[in-house]
């Protein structure tokens, strides 16, 4: 994969791309700027593309981000990205990758908590995610 089409801007930030990645609707964003809109959403779910509302399990970095992983800008969101993927890839996760991401997770559910607006879907959506992750 090579990257975004020539002359296309990234459709949540609407300037040139920045670390660009093609989600699995084959639509393409920044990097940070997908990132900071799963962020925006529900913790446990992963985010609906903001163009064609298709749910985002898989985010694939252009070359030209992953060539540029030294930058320190560029390796946090790839990082991030990474964390993504791990989450709603699909790919099945052993107990020490689950121990690696709690960091994350905790953070993530701190802020939902802390966010008043936000507290009955938080409630609403740990119970549906212990129901599913019990079965």
């Amino acid at each position: 994969m090579e990257g975004p089409p020539a002359n296309d801007v990234c459709s949540i930030c609407m300037a040139r791309f920045e670390v660009p990645c093609q989600a699995n609707c084959s639509h393409w964003f920044c990097g940070k700027c997908i990132m900071q809109y799963w962020q925006h959403g529900p913790t446990f779910l992963p985010c609906k593309c903001p163009l064609c509302r298709c749910q985002i399990t898989l985010l694939v970095p252009g070359e030209a981000s992953l060539r540029e992983r030294r930058n320190p800008a560029v390796a946090e969101v790839l990082e991030n990205i990474e964390k993504y993927n791990r989450l709603f890839g699909g790919q099945t996760r052993g107990v020490r990758q689950r121990f690696q991401d709690l960091p994350f997770l905790l953070r993530r559910l701190l802020r939902e908590m802390i966010t008043p607006s936000r507290s009955l879907p938080f409630v609403i959506q740990a119970r549906v995610y212990i129901a599913v992750k019990s079965i």
